[in-house]
């Protein structure tokens, strides 16, 4: 016991020495939790605050384009930018490029005549149906010209999507209100009643958002939630940094031969290390756990709910810091120079975590990555600290994580003591 614990003292003594492997640990993360969560609540929170604007020329003076821009408004995801009606497209696009929007709306001239035509020519299909005789239209009466819409190259197809669809939508709302006030005055012959408009337009079925949790809790999980767990997984790996190269410079300091010679084993140097920065990663998952809960809301971002089995999350801790420093040991005995430990270490983690989850949602990638995925440590790391966090689990509910993440630590164990004795340092 003597003989581990001066080990310990002497590699935290080592690892103290290193002030830029100890920066990139903690200060890396920290500035990366941080960031990282300030844009993805920024995100999150897009329809509720940040409106994107949109640029409105109405060409139009009819009473449908005001309607068709009003619902355009009530759906509160757009902050309306109008624009003089007589305004080109060519001074639309230079506004754009001058920053003023993401997005620019042209409704065309004749757009209220042609929807109140196609809406007379689809009523009086429907009263034909009926057995009802309807009034002669034209049929070129309906067919209204696109709308154009512009759009910053910027934007992703994603959100591009999201907005046609809500463009959509209003356009399918005043087109079913032209509709029904054509049907309505063709059989009543008198407009129809507002009250009666709003009851068959706005008589809409709620619908109740429950996330699935274990727990049976209804919170939503916020930003924090999602990015903490992440990029503390992000840290723990990071300890490859100082320990794959702490671990090549005592090879090629001659330290390994100078311990064969002492009474002891090298596994107990091996341990040691094994303990001493498995400390460092419970330590740097407490400082940015720490951040998320008090700093984030000095910080106005969303602070950080610890899950109900905080017994579950340290032992979940403990097996991802233990993976993590196995495989900076794996990355420390193969490595031939400090420069191959820290740049192989430090690339291979940013592979790891991109194909692992931390950067793109598992769900968003192709089904072709899904058996590299679960190759990824991190895949498992990142899974168990959801189950707790993002779904309420208890240690039991994220044994299916953590049971592949111990047989891949174990394998790297294995691979590092093979490559140990096949270079005869033990």
């Amino acid at each position: 016991m003597f003989k581990l614990w001066a080990t310990i003292i002497k590699d935290i003594r080592i690892l103290t020495r290193d002030k830029v492997g100890i920066l990139l640990m903690f200060g890396m993360p920290i500035l990366l939790v941080i960031i990282v969560t300030s844009i993805q609540n920024s995100t999150f929170q897009l329809i509720d605050k940040n409106k994107i604007s949109l640029l409105i020329a109405n060409r139009d003076t009819g009473k449908i384009s005001k309607e068709f821009i009003q619902s355009i408004d009530k759906i509160g995801m757009f902050k309306l930018v109008p624009l003089p009606k007589n305004e080109s497209n060519a001074t639309v696009m230079a506004r754009m490029k001058g920053k003023d929007a993401l997005l620019a709306l042209i409704i065309p001239n004749d757009f209220s005549v042609k929807m109140d035509g196609k809406a007379k020519i689809i009523a009086g299909k429907a009263l034909n149906t009926f057995g009802l005789e309807s009034n002669k239209t034209d049929p070129n009466s309906g067919n209204v010209g696109p709308i154009t819409l512009y759009y910053q190259p910027i934007l992703q197809e994603s959100f591009r999507r999201s907005v046609q669809g809500a463009i959509y939508s209003a356009l399918q709302l005043i087109e079913s209100k032209q509709i029904l006030k054509n049907l309505y005055f063709s059989i009543n012959e008198k407009p129809l009643p507002a009250r009666l408009e709003n009851e068959l337009l706005d008589n809409k079925i709620t619908i109740n958002e429950i996330p699935v949790s274990k727990n049976g809790s209804r919170s939503n999980p916020n930003a924090s939630q999602h990015n903490v767990p992440a990029w503390t997984l992000f840290a723990m790996f990071f300890v490859v940094i100082s320990l794959g190269g702490s671990m090549v410079r005592e090879k090629l300091s001659g330290s390994f031969i100078r311990l064969k010679t002492l009474p002891t084993n090298y596994m107990v140097a091996l341990i040691s290390k094994q303990i001493t920065y498995l400390a460092v990663t419970m330590l740097q998952a407490a400082v940015i756990f720490a951040i998320g809960i008090w700093l984030f809301p000095l910080i106005h971002l969303p602070a950080l709910n610890l899950p109900v089995d905080v017994f579950g999350l340290i032992i979940v801790s403990l097996i991802c810091g233990w993976c993590a420093v196995s495989y900076a040991i794996c990355i420390g005995v193969f490595a031939h120079t400090p420069e191959q430990a820290n740049g192989f270490g430090a690339v291979s983690i940013v592979i790891l975590a991109a194909i692992g989850g931390l950067m793109v949602p598992s769900f968003a990638m192709p089904q072709s990555f899904a058996l590299v995925m679960k190759l990824s440590p991190m895949h498992w790391c990142l899974e168990a600290y959801y189950g707790l966090f993002l779904e309420g689990g208890t240690l039991n509910d994220v044994l299916i994580n953590i049971i592949p993440l111990l047989l891949i630590t174990i394998c790297l164990q294995a691979l590092s003591i093979a490559g140990l004795k096949m270079k005869n340092l033990i």
